[in-house]
């Protein structure tokens, strides 16, 4: 009998048709089955839409089932030479220290000849995934009748990209028998110029395979690829050992280096090594409304692609010259998707001075190289925590309610101490008591 109460509680809760209901229609349904203190939440989730009716129908349009909007700090990182150029990089993220990290390398390196970038390839591969059990060799035959005209099928799609200069550059028959019984594809590369293109890769590989199938041949899936180890980029910076700084710049490099060597052999190190990397990669990506996903899975794709999971940066330190780069793959587009649509991704592009695809490839690559050497520089000097707990100070402050007084007197408290959460706690508890 309590089981079945229990089966019809959770079975109130599961819903038809909720696509079709308004927006305040599914808010009081969350509100009412999910959460006891309704009107409080409901005042939470409508405080975040904006003022802006128009604007906030944009928002409402970009996903299913939107309710609310979910803010992230958007900050900037001034003071990048990038080839020679100066650049304020925009960054949308939520971690206390990446923007501060990431100007303060920026404004270190604009003294010593800035970043120097270069696109090696803007190659993007897709697939049509297929099973054939007959004779080899017929196929390969029947490939080579179809290729033709699998350019043919796609001429309407890809007419305007053309156009522009992109378009398919090339279609091979892959034989993939070994490693699973009956599987081939048609590997299939593109040049997609500003577009990141994953519609365009996608609508091409679907009439591709709709002109290749036959009874015998047996389509799987049509898919870009999110792995393009032929869309890299290479962003490095260098100077003279002595032109480092500090105490001790000879014994700084040397450490420096290797903390990269051992993030190169160690997939531990490596995990972690690449996520302060993406973390100021992710954040311009998600600037200029790209997709961080697909640029997150694609380059720890890239960074195993010896067989081991390795650092995607690398150093050297050779006949007293210090040099630090990175080399990694960016599918990214400056037209199409959100950045044609959101106010602040055409925003942060303007701000850049509208790049071209490769052209934010570069700057990309150089925010995730400077935070790589932000916390490289921290973790062989000071330690991260030194840094990031300062950062992360305000934060905790806030989580404790503390009025602005407050925050003066602690932030005071702490500037030459090493911050801890249960050390800013207890000040703040001592402070009021003292009231």
């Amino acid at each position: 009998m309590f089981e079945s109460l229990k089966f019809k509680h959770r079975m109130a809760k599961v819903i038809s048709g909720f696509s079709k209901l308004s927006k305040q229609e599914k808010i009081d349904w969350l509100a009412k089955n999910f959460f006891n203190n309704q009107n409080e939440i409901i005042q939470t989730i409508q405080q975040y839409w904006n003022a802006d009716e128009a604007l906030q129908q944009l928002h409402d349009d970009f996903i299913e089932n939107t309710i609310t909007n979910f803010y992230m700090p958007y900050g900037i990182a001034p003071n990048f030479i990038i080839n020679g150029k100066e650049h304020v990089i925009p960054m949308v993220v939520e971690e206390s220290s990446v923007v501060a990290a990431a100007s303060l390398v920026a404004k270190f390196w604009s003294t010593r000849g800035g970043f120097k970038t270069q696109v090696i390839s803007t190659t993007k591969i897709g697939h049509v995934h297929f099973m054939f059990e007959g004779d080899k060799k017929e196929l390969y035959s029947y490939f080579q009748e179809q290729k033709s005209k699998l350019y043919e099928a796609t001429y309407s799609i890809t007419k305007n990209m053309e156009k522009r200069g992109g378009g398919i550059l090339d279609i091979i028959l892959v034989d993939k028998t070994e490693e699973l019984d009956n599987y081939y594809q048609l590997h299939v590369t593109f040049e997609t110029k500003d577009s990141m293109g994953a519609n365009f890769i996608n609508s091409c590989l679907e009439t591709m395979a709709n002109q290749f199938r036959r009874n015998d041949i047996e389509i799987v899936m049509s898919i870009l690829s999110n792995y393009v180890p032929e869309c890299l980029v290479k962003a490095e910076v260098s100077c003279d050992v002595a032109e480092l700084g500090g105490n001790n710049p000879e014994k700084f490099a040397k450490k420096f280096e290797q903390a990269v060597k051992i993030a190169e052999i160690e997939p531990y190190r490596a995990v972690t090594h690449n996520k302060g990397i993406m973390n100021g990669i992710d954040a311009v990506v998600l600037a200029t409304g790209n997709d961080f996903r697909a640029i997150e899975a694609g380059a720890h794709a890239y960074a195993a692609k010896n067989g081991t999971y390795s650092s995607l940066s690398h150093c050297e330190v050779k006949d007293g010259v210090f040099k630090f780069w990175i080399e990694l793959p960016l599918a990214l587009g400056t037209v199409g998707g959100l950045t044609a649509i959101h106010p602040m991704a055409k925003l942060s592009l303007d701000m850049m001075g509208r790049p071209s695809a490769p052209e934010l490839m570069e700057i990309i690559a150089t925010a995730g190289l400077a935070q790589n050497f932000a916390a490289l520089r921290a973790l062989t000097t000071k330690g991260i925590q030194h840094g990031h707990m300062k950062m992360h100070l305000m934060n905790i402050l806030n989580q404790m309610s503390a009025s602005t007084e407050e925050k003066e007197l602690i932030s005071k408290e702490f500037e030459n101490k090493t911050v801890s959460h249960s050390g800013v706690v207890e000040a703040l508890e001592n402070l009021r008591k003292k009231v």
